[in-house]
């Protein structure tokens, strides 16, 4: 069988609305989180809940995201490793987006390597948690960029060349031998808060999220994609991208 279906009346599965379901422990803040849910996430039925346990409440609904909240806990702690693999065994093609009081790399890259979708610190502000959650919702993936320093000497933004294409695919080779003075002149040309939203384009954020992590407005970071993409030459956010990756590859070392 090729979809995991949940015995259910076909009747009920037919009319009831899909489900996003919030596993807290905390009274105060599953209740918070209901009433923003409810009213940021309208279209679905948000079913608040003590403990992945519970889960069994919403069996043969149409669960579109699981958003588990796990305090403090480490990714490795085994109560939570056993928690998310039964929601994997029990909702396998239903993405987990966790709250975590923690904002570290580790932790982030620990619950993406155990296939959570979204990796969201409390520590971020409502709209940002939101949006987040739409995309994971939508089929992405979010965490935020990595915390620690990296090379470009701004917390919390890497390096351009610690990304990979978000397309997944390799470039297409259509700028010939010219890459060598090509690549040096974008590089210079590129300021620095311009190479800060390439970094945050190529790790698929949208305008919304860049704005609030690099402390401008949606309208400044449109303007600086703008620029990026007639610098580069290019017709959208993606072939941007695209261009400056290739063009990083062609530098020995990449650029710092």
């Amino acid at each position: 069988m090729d979809d995991f279906v949940n015995p259910v009346d076909s009747r009920v599965a037919l009319h009831a609305p899909p489900v996003i379901a919030i596993v807290e422990r905390h009274i105060l803040m599953r209740t918070c989180m209901l009433s923003i849910l409810k009213r940021e996430l309208a279209g679905f039925d948000i079913v608040e809940m003590t403990a992945t346990g519970d889960l069994d409440r919403v069996s043969g609904r149409d669960v579109r995201l699981i958003a588990l909240d796990i305090d403090d806990k480490p990714i490795i702690d085994p109560a939570l490793e056993d928690d998310l693999a039964a929601l994997k065994a029990s909702f396998p093609y239903t993405p987990v987006a966790i709250f975590s009081n923690r904002d570290d790399e580790a932790t982030a890259s620990a619950a993406m390597r155990r296939g959570v979708r979204g990796f969201i610190p409390t520590s971020l502000p409502v709209d940002v948690a939101i949006a987040a959650l739409r995309l994971v919702l939508a089929g992405s993936v979010y965490r935020p960029l990595p915390v620690e320093p990296r090379h470009n000497g701004i917390r919390g933004l890497p390096t351009i060349s610690d990304s990979t294409d978000p397309s997944g695919h390799p470039g297409t080779g259509d700028d010939n031998g010219a890459h060598d003075d090509a690549s040096q002149e974008l590089m210079n040309d590129l300021t620095p808060r311009e190479r800060h939203v390439l970094a945050a384009l190529q790790l698929g954020l949208p305008n919304k999220l860049i704005a609030v992590k690099l402390n401008l407005s949606e309208n400044t970071v449109k303007m600086h994609i703008q620029r990026i993409m007639r610098k580069c030459s290019a017709r959208n956010r993606t072939e941007a991208v695209l261009r400056w990756t290739r063009m990083l590859s062609a530098q020995p070392g990449g650029a710092n």
